[in-house]
């Protein structure tokens, strides 16, 4: 029975598709509703197994998922790759699809790796997390500038702090006008409310079944901190997508973008392909785990005696922690491989 190959060019409300044989002929091409029973009824129509692919976009992955039981392989497009393959004078959704389906029989379809439907429900709400945190410092932001408005004078470090924030209201009142005070209650109310989200998400993912075990072997790295381990877990899904270290550094942000012509080869800055959600967690943590990590100290020390910046220092020690937090996970991996070989079941 003949393979057939399959191009998803995929959008919010539709999407693009062109079914071809191993030769290169179009079976068959169209669009269909971007909806699952619509999905349910076209994979009812192909004419035999096929090998499907689509580019990732934040659309893909129920797609992928819901496709994934019908499909004898399907893979997702890594997006940055296939806006080269892709790139052309004439571009349509059309063409996309035929493209994808090309490449697909070609056996040269960049694919990427695709996190389990479990651990993505996970790390969007560990996505969420961040989402509310970011919205609490603008509110911390506005309340400093309200009083600033005003003449207030007060301790940046304490100022978000309950009872330091209510003494600076009430030791002030006379100078906050009728219409800053309500605004000031408000900010306030929003940061309490915001904080509560924010405990009760940490402590719901530190409780789930499928990530108790690994953030605490994660935690056992001194430094790391219950962010840091669920931010991991998540972004990373499993350590052994990763051949190096010098992978996972990449993936994380941490490293140069490299121009290399003619013999002569150029560092650029931090390259703008990476996971922005675990670069920024694994920076912050950086410049807070030499207070607790001896090992981590001598990296930062011995990066600033060597003349570099106090951000290349942290930038040293955040590489030094993923190789930590890889190897850790690595292990936590091994461990759990073992103990489900011993009972007999797959791992």
């Amino acid at each position: 029975m003949h393979l057939y190959f399959v191009g998803l060019d995929v959008h919010k409300q539709v999407i693009a598709y062109c079914v071809k044989t191993a030769g290169g002929e179009i079976v068959m091409e169209g669009q269909i509703p971007a909806t699952r029973a619509a999905l349910t009824q076209w994979t009812k129509t192909l004419p035999g197994p096929w090998c499907g692919g689509m580019e990732a976009t934040m659309f893909s992955h129920w797609i992928y998922w819901h496709l994934k039981p019908y499909a004898q392989q399907l893979e997702m497009g890594h997006a940055a790759r296939m806006k080269a393959v892709c790139a052309g004078k004439k571009k349509s959704d059309k063409i996309d699809a035929r493209t994808i389906a090309d490449l697909l029989r070609c056996d040269l379809f960049p694919a990427c790796f695709v996190i389990s439907e479990k651990l993505g429900a996970l790390r969007q709400q560990m996505r969420f997390r961040r989402l509310v945190v970011e919205e609490q410092t603008v509110f911390k932001n506005k309340t400093a500038t309200l009083l600033m408005s005003a003449g207030v004078e007060y301790e940046r470090k304490r100022l978000h702090g309950k009872r330091y924030f209510q003494q600076v209201v009430q030791e002030n009142r006379e100078w906050l006008k009728d219409q800053v005070q309500p605004l000031l209650e408000f900010n306030r109310s929003q940061i309490d409310a915001l904080g509560r989200m924010e405990q009760r998400l940490i402590s719901l993912l530190e409780s789930h079944p499928e990530l108790r075990a690994r953030v605490e072997a994660l935690e056992r790295i001194d430094g790391v901190g219950p962010v840091t381990a669920l931010t991991w877990a998540l972004e990373i899904a499993t350590p052994s997508r990763f051949r190096s270290i010098k992978r996972a550094l990449s993936y994380c942000g941490l490293t140069s973008a490299l121009r290399e012509s003619a013999g002569q080869s150029r560092r650029g800055p931090i390259s703008k392909q990476r996971n922005r959600h675990l670069q920024s967690v694994l920076i912050e943590a950086a410049k807070l785990a030499p207070m607790y990590n001896e090992k981590l100290r001598e990296v930062q020390q011995k990066a600033l005696e060597a003349g570099s910046h106090r951000n290349r220092a942290t930038l040293a020690v955040a590489r030094k922690l993923v190789a930590f937090l890889l190897a850790a996970d690595r292990a936590y991996s091994a461990t759990q491989g073992a103990t489900a070989a011993s009972q007999g079941c797959v791992f």
